[in-house]
């Protein structure tokens, strides 16, 4: 009785806003339960796909997607070159808590988001969640930091916007979580 399982939705879930029946499209992945619990969210009449550059994380993800219950399409693939048609996603999610977005070169960095705003239909998201501010030895503790160059460009922030996308904007800093939002215009 006491050990319920809790309904509320981690904030990433919250935050994405992903809704029934959208063609979602995850980039990388941090927390296989987090990616499936993203793509349950479309539903039977929606569409849901996890683009990940190596073959162990993709194996994460369909083990994580099978314990859920939930049909993923896992790609594996470099970023800058994804195996979808133009404007075939309403929604991006790129999972960077492990620095997907901030450790590419800069080159990569630019290869890869102008790929996913091809694949992003005209009004589309991508929104990236990336760590935030962290308090006590959790913020001690966290990795990785981005390098002076992706600081000094605007960070994600920066980078959707060179990629085509607005508006741009900082969502939320919560939980040691930042989540930034571009649309395309």
């Amino acid at each position: 009785m006491f050990l319920r399982k809790s309904r509320v939705e981690p904030l990433p879930v919250t935050m994405s806003a992903v809704r029934m029946g959208e063609r979602l499209l995850q980039i990388g992945i941090d927390d296989p339960g987090l990616a499936s619990a993203l793509a349950a969210k479309v539903g039977l009449s929606g569409n849901a796909a996890i683009v990940v550059t190596n073959n162990a994380d993709a194996a994460r993800a369909r083990a994580a997607a099978a314990s859920a219950g939930v049909l993923v399409d896992v790609q594996v693939t470099p970023l800058a070159t994804l195996p979808f048609e133009s404007g075939a996603f309403d929604l991006l999610i790129v999972h960077g808590m492990r620095g997907l977005v901030s450790s590419l070169d800069t080159n990569a960095r630019t290869a890869a988001l102008r790929e996913w705003h091809r694949v992003l239909r005209t009004g589309g998201r991508v929104m990236t969640i990336e760590p935030g501010a962290a308090g006590g030895l959790r913020g001690l503790l966290r990795q990785p930091h981005p390098d002076d160059a992706y600081a000094v460009s605007g960070g994600v922030v920066g980078a959707l916007e060179a990629a085509g996308f607005r508006p741009v904007r900082v969502l939320a800093e919560r939980e040691g979580y930042r989540f930034a939002e571009g649309i395309k215009g």
